[in-house]
């Protein structure tokens, strides 16, 4: 039940790391949404779920670092994989930077990735398992439900627009209205 709450935290703080950057490099995606409404990108929490599971503990630190690194850009071109296959879009490209693969990760986004990775297992991670442990069943079970009709009202306006930018209720509510005229 805990994964849950993390795939839940670090999908807000990856929500929040993406509106800083987008900020900070004045981005043409301003919004860097992932939901119509819910703020969450999911390939951090995927990412860092992924990276709690298969855990690393039994290895040196410096393998176990290098595994995290490891699974943390494996997770992120899967997901680009997937978002690209599923719904045409791309939430991110990469082919403009050196080192990328197919634009779907790159080295110099990867290694942020990884230090990124490791500081979040070392000093995040505590503290969200104490949070996480006190969290009621029901909550979660709340979450999930939220999570999975944002997805679905996601899922929708990506298939019909197959464009990152139209993540928004008022796009959803747009699309409805056509489809009822």
């Amino acid at each position: 039940m805990e994964h849950i709450w993390y795939w839940f935290a670090y999908s807000f703080l990856g929500y929040c790391l993406e509106k800083l950057f987008a900020a900070a490099t004045s981005s043409s995606h301003r919004l860097r949404r992932c939901f119509v409404f819910l703020p969450l990108c999911p390939v951090y929490g995927f990412a860092m779920v992924t990276i709690l599971l298969l855990g690393a503990e039994k290895l040196p630190a410096r393998g176990a670092d290098l595994a995290r690194y490891a699974r943390g850009a494996a997770m992120e071109y899967a997901v680009h994989w997937g978002y690209e296959r599923l719904f045409q879009v791309q939430f991110w490209d990469y082919s403009s930077t050196k080192c990328d693969v197919n634009g779907r990760i790159c080295l110099p986004f990867s290694i942020c990735w990884g230090i990124l990775s490791m500081l979040a297992v070392r000093y995040v991670q505590p503290v969200l398992e104490g949070y996480a442990a006190l969290l009621p069943e029901w909550a979660a079970a709340l979450a999930v439900f939220l999570v999975t009709l944002d997805g679905i009202l996601t899922a929708r306006v990506l298939l019909t627009t197959h464009d990152i930018d139209a993540l928004t209720p008022r796009t959803l509510l747009r699309s409805k209205r056509r489809r009822t005229a």
